[in-house]
């Protein structure tokens, strides 16, 4: 596995596996209309695009396949991390926040996890600073803010 900087032609291919991603590992967690409401099958990509360009987002390839991604803004919130249902539990995630955990210059780095990856969290040093509600559509998802203190080299 080879971890990357995002390119603009890894959009259409990081939406898709952030759609399949929700759809299938979030499924045990989230009811199938909050899964419908989270992840519709279709996001804005240029829209995408321009946040991953703006944040620090790396993504892991394996062959030349994409199997995972993680974006985080210059204040240190880690906005998405995604791993392709086929590779979890392969140490991508954790390569990944490795990487974007090393590079921001805040005291604290934020995220807004999910139910399924609160423990994964956790396990990296993070504590739930409140549980919230998120409507999407008129549908609660609930999802935990969390932070830890940042990595210094």
């Amino acid at each position: 596995m080879v971890i990357r900087s995002y390119r603009p032609e890894d959009c259409r291919a990081l939406s898709q596996l952030f759609y399949h991603t929700v759809h299938c590992v979030n499924a045990k967690d989230y009811t199938q209309e909050q899964l419908a409401v989270w992840a519709t099958g279709t996001v804005d990509l240029e829209k995408w695009n321009q946040s991953f360009l703006e944040h620090h987002t790396l993504v892991a390839v394996e062959g030349d396949e994409i199997v995972g991604f993680g974006d985080m803004d210059s204040s240190g919130y880690l906005d998405r991390l995604y791993v392709h249902k086929d590779f979890q539990g392969r140490g991508i995630a954790r390569a990944i926040c490795d990487e974007l955990e090393k590079s921001v210059e805040s005291e604290r780095i934020t995220t807004h996890a999910s139910i399924t990856a609160r423990p994964f969290f956790e396990k990296r040093g993070y504590r739930v600073i409140k549980e919230q509600q998120v409507e999407r559509g008129g549908i609660l998802l609930t999802n935990y803010v969390m932070e830890k203190k940042a990595v210094s080299e």
